[in-house]
């Protein structure tokens, strides 16, 4: 699969995750109580952030054109960051399954009846940070010499 492919594959997953998303969202709203009218907190990020990250997809499709390794390199460059993007929406999904938390981050760090090591969040968010902004990185960088 090129890198193109993959970025194709994760859009449409995402896009795809986000309706659903969209539906679970509309039917938490339609059956709150108390006239309130909301999803709980996770289904909402849930839902925009796979939206988003659909069309963060098609950016990265859009640069990779530009990228200045080879076309081996220039996939992970891509599938990092769409595994992280990936990740990010799972990790929203599970606490909206579980309504455990309002915020992922506060410590203690809450999943279902249990917590997270900090340092294990800590880790993950870095790898993702690099993950993300490293792999778009590449890709800009190789526009920055085309255009430039």
């Amino acid at each position: 699969m090129t890198a193109s492919e993959l970025c194709l594959l994760g859009a449409g997953i995402f896009f795809g995750t986000g309706l659903l998303t969209g539906v679970w969202k509309y039917v938490a709203i339609d059956r709150s109580a108390g006239g309130e009218a909301s999803a709980p907190i996770y289904v909402d990020i849930a839902h925009r952030a796979s939206l988003l990250y659909s069309f963060a997809a098609i950016l990265f499709l859009e640069f990779v054109p530009y990228s200045p390794v080879s076309p081996a390199a220039t996939r992970w460059v891509v599938g990092v960051p769409l595994v992280f993007f990936g990740s990010a929406i799972a990790t929203y999904v599970t606490h909206g399954v579980l309504r455990d938390t309002d915020n992922q981050l506060r410590r203690p760090h809450v999943l279902g009846h249990g917590t997270l090591p900090p340092v294990l969040v800590r880790g993950y968010m870095v790898a993702l940070i690099l993950g993300e902004v490293g792999g778009f990185g590449v890709l800009f960088y190789g526009f920055l010499q085309t255009v430039l």
